[in-house]
């Protein structure tokens, strides 16, 4: 029999730490944005549209100085100083101080790269000073379809005032300060501040399961799917069955798929499928292995099997994919 493995606060880290330790963060792309008075950007998503590839782009907004309003698909929150909001599937906002403010497109006003230093673009030279560091980075987890199903369209997290995130508010503190004294490196270090300040927003909204679970992943509080994508992600290589998924889940094999489908619009073997190429994604952009190691390593009887089900899933095969990420 399969052994059913204890379901409780650990289930849920042991697999938000399997997510998370997938996160690859590449191509990112930052400038400072400091408007005044009244204000209003496009609600375009231009940001995903500097990149070379809208795969997995994730745009952001770190607020280092001032307030401004957010609107998002007809909501609206204030962002005040020492807030980060990501945006997982770069959906299209707006920013702004003020009422009818004019219009102003950061974006179209940023000079050609190779930067030597960040960006920093002013706008006005009235009160209420306003300072935003902007950007997006390539985010790999955010191909796999999945978590997209699962994921808000807007992360807002307020680091101000909060003493589990006393580092992540220091971490803006030491952006916002490499940004106005640039030294040598300091190119490089912001990029590098932030992508660990992005992988901690994210770790933070998944892991805060007493405030975001039930709104954020549902998923995460039912038992059930709980043991299966513990075990689908602890041991993806694994030749598992429907059978065995189900036992350990202590559910029926139909039981477990009504679950899947309800919760995530999915099957348990489509999941593991997707599991499996995700990773191999991964592997192909971040490592030489060849193209039939991952294949045989990702449960493929052959390359051929492996071309074919990347190709569907990816939209291009494994070597273009590879290519892709490495050009």
């Amino acid at each position: 029999m399969t052994e059913i493995p204890n379901v409780g606060e650990g289930t849920y880290v042991d697999l938000l730490s399997s997510v998370l330790e997938s996160v690859r963060l590449s191509g990112s792309l930052q400038f400072c944005f400091m408007p005044s008075g009244d204000w209003q950007t496009d609600a375009k998503p231009s940001l995903a549209n500097l990149s070379a590839s809208n795969t997995g782009v994730m745009p952001f907004h770190i607020m280092a100085e001032g307030t401004c309003w957010l609107r998002i698909e007809g909501d609206e929150v204030v962002l005040h100083a020492g807030d980060i909001v990501v945006f997982p599937f770069g959906t299209g906002h707006q920013l702004g101080a003020g009422k009818d403010g004019r219009l102003i497109i950061p974006t179209g006003d940023l000079p050609q790269k190779p930067w030597a230093r960040t960006p920093v673009l002013h706008y006005g030279d009235g009160p209420d000073l306003v300072r935003l560091l902007c950007g997006y980075l390539h985010c790999e987890v955010l191909d796999f379809a999945p978590l997209q199903r699962v994921l808000p369209k807007l992360v807002h997290i307020r680091t101000t005032g909060q003493a589990e995130l006393a580092w992540l508010s220091s971490m803006v503190r030491q952006i916002v300060r490499e940004v106005d004294e640039p030294r040598h490196g300091s190119q490089s270090m912001i990029e590098r501040m932030t992508e660990l300040t992005l992988i901690e927003v994210l770790r933070h909204q998944m892991s805060d399961a007493e405030k975001n679970v039930v709104q954020t992943l549902p998923v995460m509080s039912d038992a059930v799917l709980s043991r299966c994508l513990n075990a689908i992600h602890r041991n993806p290589e694994r030749e598992w069955t429907l059978r065995e998924l189900a036992s350990i889940s202590a559910v029926s094999r139909s039981g477990l798929i009504e679950r899947f489908q309800t919760a995530l619009d999915t099957s348990p073997m489509r999941y593991l499928r997707d599991w499996r190429l995700y990773l191999a994604s991964v592997r192909l952009r971040n490592t030489s292995d060849s193209i039939t190691r991952v294949a045989i390593e990702s449960n493929y009887g052959s390359e051929a099997a492996f071309n074919r089900a990347f190709t569907r899933a990816y939209g291009l095969s494994p070597g273009a994919w590879r290519q892709q990420g490495n050009g």
